[in-house]
């Protein structure tokens, strides 16, 4: 386990940042990929909360390893200029935060179009905000999401020929939800992924612990690892939490009514024990 660094999105446990902080120690985790901060998604808050936010982390021996960012989740014929400000300002707090990576999007796409139709503007946005965070020392990591441009491997493929900088997070639950083989997605991939987030799901979409779906974690794990990986967040999604809804387009759900647990605590708790049964493996 000291071999990896394992981080968590936290705020599935609980919105407030000190019940976080617990929440990771008591699971022996490295520290965050921060995403709910006491309410507030952490690219909206102020560089002053930013720099309470790491004294406490700090003090606990733990790290923020990435921005849990929104960016990029916001339509492909939406108002880009107001997103890019927002990006900005993420930037500056990923610096006080002292948090390396900042996991982002390529767009939601209007439903029954064509993504190739829209392949120009997805890369002429992303390049300008690739950019913005030149000279920054802070990596910009695209993250596969159901229904954005980069759904599939293969124009997540698109997306890191386009900008070797950006790197990938490989999520297997998310493939899954768009009706991708994952061990083909990942040997698509391999070569782009700087790290995985950790989330399963089974056939009907429904999220699952790790080892428990369809999306092959165990075995992309280990290839990961033999391939020199060594960072993994753990994303649970087993029980509807406070930012949740404030992630997905309207009209979506995520798919996480199996593997109900009676609070946030335990399915966070639930979610580390899995990812750790198989690093045990």
């Amino acid at each position: 386990m000291n071999r990896y660094g394992i981080y968590a999105f936290a705020d599935e446990a609980s919105s407030s940042i000190d019940k976080q902080v617990e929440a990771l120690r008591r699971n022996g985790l490295c520290g965050l990929e921060i995403r709910d901060v006491d309410g507030t998604n952490v690219s909206s808050i102020s560089l002053e909360k930013a720099k309470e936010v790491k004294k406490k982390l700090d003090s606990n021996g733990l790290i923020i390893w990435s921005i849990g960012s929104p960016i990029g989740k916001i339509g492909i014929t939406d108002a880009f200029e107001p997103h890019l400000d927002q990006f900005k300002h993420t930037l500056d707090v990923a610096r006080e935060l002292n948090a390396k990576n900042i996991r982002m999007f390529s767009f939601f796409l209007p439903k029954e179009k064509r993504a190739e139709d829209y392949k120009e503007e997805v890369i002429e946005r992303l390049g300008r905000m690739v950019d913005a965070a030149k000279g920054s020392n802070i990596c910009l990591c695209h993250e596969n999401e159901k229904g954005i441009y980069g759904d599939i491997a293969e124009r997540c493929l698109e997306i890191h020929k386009a900008f070797p900088e950006m790197k990938g997070i490989f999520d297997p639950a998310n493939y899954v939800q768009c009706d991708v083989d994952t061990l083909k997605a990942w040997e698509l991939l391999k070569d782009y992924i700087y790290y995985m987030h950790i989330k399963d799901a089974r056939a009907d979409g429904f999220v699952v612990p790790a080892g428990c779906g369809i999306g092959n974690v165990d075995a992309i794990v280990k290839e990961f690892i033999a391939r020199g990986g060594r960072h993994f967040t753990i994303e649970p999604h087993l029980t509807v939490f406070d930012g949740l809804k404030q992630l997905e387009r309207e009209g979506e759900r995520t798919l996480i009514e199996e593997y109900k647990y009676p609070n946030s605590d335990a399915a966070f708790d639930a979610a580390c024990n899995a990812f750790k049964g198989i690093l045990e493996k």
